[in-house]
């Protein structure tokens, strides 16, 4: 179907990319609206927004506003990995120690591994950098659905704290891989393979590297004293210099920015920036992702449907094995080494964002098939995530079955339509386990005569005796 639709206010100069502008706004909207009906992230409402607008639908968008629009992808990746740089506060990463990174490893590293190997076997025609690349992917998830789910039935528990520092970490490991794969790909491109093609890529990643760092020290002597206005502008233009640089080099700007973000908040110690960009950029999100659904090439949708039903399965089998291996190997709970997997299966924001970079590195039809088959499969894992999530919590013990009923009613979407995780929540996951580890012990009789009001361990025994006292009285 190619309707060409855009010829109606074709042809009018600016106007026509102002009324463009205005339809995709509209469209992400309207179809967002309809995928909180089905309680679906708004990611996925702007995905099939595009394809509706886009040229195998409705055609509504010119093809040189979509192309002069391209550099979105950049930018949208850009503010992505800034907001992961937040993760990187050395405190939370003291407190989760190494069973956390240890799973997470695991989980996006096997998930990884087993895709490129599926992919590269039964798709040799796609060769192995478009196999390489895909893996690379596959290592991301998406926490919106999960942390939706979290906070829609009050789930709590151990599994629920490892799962939200999973997925905080998950992409920090797919940002990494794909920055070694890329370089790969890029160094074997041309078919001569040698140590300079190949080391090339990985030097300008470690000058971005040093950039991004370098900016962050920068920002955060440069904003000292200023408004939140100014601290805004000023984060912005430096994540948008840094994504400039990167197109000209060829390099992603996702690890450059990432430092840059990591660097700023453990300086600072300021999160306040952060939500400021978080409230800065959905018009641009939004764009992005409805961009991303008209990019979308059906042309080839039998072999697209091939690669996305192998990407989608071995993808989610990786993630279970390697959730499994990982909690297995730090000695979790049963529940928690069973049903972590699960949870961990949807994927959106920084895939998508990685697949525009994907397509650049393969030829142009290679790079069609490779795009679509991550916006495919993202629709499908952004619609089966919440099930996913839902069931995995429930079998965990995280959710009373009687908290099911309750809270059947209650969406909020809204409130985690993005790719972030709150901080907070994760930080007090280590707080809440460093105040259980100094928990004063009850002694067997409890003196209420002499100074023991002055005893800090008297105050702490009398405080739990009459909190038990409560739960007696509450259970008779």
């Amino acid at each position: 179907m190619n309707l060409k639709l855009y010829g109606f206010y074709e042809g009018m100069g600016a106007a026509t990319t102002l009324i463009a502008l205005a339809i995709m706004f509209l469209a992400g909207f309207l179809l967002s609206r309809v995928s909180k009906l089905f309680r679906l992230p708004n990611v996925t409402g702007y995905i099939v927004s595009g394809i509706l607008i886009g040229p195998f639908l409705l055609d509504l968008v010119p093809p040189d506003v979509l192309e002069g629009m391209s550099f979105l992808s950049d930018l949208a990746l850009g503010f992505i990995a800034f907001g992961v740089g937040k993760f990187f506060k050395k405190e939370v990463l003291k407190k989760s120690g190494p069973r956390v990174i240890v799973i997470t490893i695991l989980e996006a590293l096997v998930a990884g591994i087993l895709v490129t190997l599926a992919v590269g076997a039964f798709f040799p025609d796609l060769g192995w950098g478009f196999a390489l690349l895909l893996g690379a992917i596959a290592t991301a998830t998406a926490p919106a659905s999960t942390l939706m789910t979290i906070n829609q039935y009050d789930a709590k528990g151990e599994f629920v704290d490892v799962l939200l520092q999973v997925v905080a970490l998950d992409d920090v490991v797919c940002l990494l891989c794909f920055s070694i794969a890329s370089a790969i790909v890029e160094g074997t491109s041309s078919g001569n393979l040698d140590a300079l093609s190949i080391l090339t890529p990985v030097l300008y990643n470690l000058l971005f590297l040093a950039i991004g760092f370098l900016s962050g020290l920068f920002l955060s002597f440069l904003v000292k004293g200023r408004s939140p206005n100014s601290r805004l502008i000023i984060a912005v233009a430096i994540i948008a210099l840094i994504s400039g640089g990167a197109i000209l080099l060829d390099v992603s700007p996702l690890l450059s920015c990432m430092v840059f973000g990591a660097t700023y908040v453990n300086l600072t110690k300021d999160e306040k920036l952060f939500k400021y960009v978080d409230h800065f950029d959905p018009p641009i999100m939004l764009l992005f992702f409805v961009m991303s659904g008209a990019n979308m090439d059906f042309s080839s949708f039998l072999t697209i449907g091939l690669v996305g039903v192998v990407y989608f399965l071995v993808r989610m089998g990786g993630k279970y094995l390697g959730a499994f291996a990982g909690c297995a190997l730090m000695k979790t709970t049963k529940k928690t080494r069973n049903y972590l997997g699960l949870a961990l299966a949807p994927q959106a924001g920084v895939a998508i964002g990685l697949a525009f970079l994907g397509e650049r590195m393969l030829p142009s039809s290679m790079g069609d098939t490779f795009l679509s088959v991550i916006l495919c499969s993202s629709v499908l894992y952004e619609m089966a995530g919440p099930a996913l999530a839902k069931l995995s919590l429930v079998q965990s013990g995280s959710i009373p079955r009687e908290a099911l009923a309750l809270k059947k009613g209650k969406n909020l979407v809204d409130e985690v339509d993005k790719h972030r995780l709150s901080l907070g929540r994760i930080e007090a996951i280590a707080d809440r386990q460093e105040r259980d580890n100094e928990l004063p012990t009850l002694p067997s009789s409890l003196p209420l005569n002499g100074d023991w009001r002055s005893s800090r361990r008297g105050q702490a025994g009398y405080l739990l005796a009459r909190k038990s006292q409560n739960y007696d009285n509450e259970g008779k």
